[in-house]
């Protein structure tokens, strides 16, 4: 009984240290390489904000390689990127109510999924799975669209998200030759 409570002990510890010490270190370290962005958008009535981790290309290859094809992708680095509407919005068709939202995509050449899910957990990804497996639950996710790809000329070398406001609103994620647009109404 005495080795048994000793050991429930040293597990807590070590779950303690992972919890409050190893994983706040790998958050700063990892944030060297993918620092953490903010974009807003305020007008129309809308209050729209994006916080989100933006790597670099580095001359690796991303879609299909770094980053698979049909398969869910936590959209930038470090935590899941978070979307906050505090206005009831519409991703294309679909009802968006206000409020924080990750948003996860699947890549393809030709087009994205985007989804945005109503959990927001603390990282992105397993760490037991070297990073291949999310942590998105799909039984959460409030709105899944389709948007087509676009390829840009010149090669953008970090993954940027922004606001584009051409007579149409539209949420723009680019990188690398890849660029998709989701239109917010």
């Amino acid at each position: 009984m005495k080795k048994l409570k000793w050991v429930l002990i040293i597990v807590a510890c070590i779950a303690l240290l992972v919890k409050f010490v190893a994983m706040p270190y790998m958050q700063k370290k990892t944030k060297k390489h993918s620092p953490e962005k903010i974009v807003n958008y305020q007008k129309n009535n809308k209050d729209l904000k994006v916080v989100y981790s933006s790597p670099s290309k580095k001359g690796r290859v991303l879609f299909g390689e770094l980053i698979p094809y049909n398969q869910v992708w936590r959209t930038g680095a470090n935590e899941p990127t978070s979307f906050i509407t505090e206005t009831d919005i519409k991703i294309i068709d679909k009802e968006l109510p206000a409020g924080i939202y990750s948003l996860w995509t699947i890549p393809n050449k030709e087009h994205w999924d985007i989804i945005f899910n109503s959990e927001m957990p603390e990282w992105g990804v397993t760490i037991l799975s070297g990073g291949k497996q999310t942590t998105r639950n799909p039984e959460m996710d409030v709105v899944k669209v389709q948007v087509p790809t676009h390829k840009v000329p010149n090669i953008i070398e970090q993954f940027t998200i922004d606001f584009e406001d051409n007579n149409k609103l539209a949420l723009s994620l680019s990188w690398d030759t890849t660029k998709i647009n989701i239109p917010i109404n």
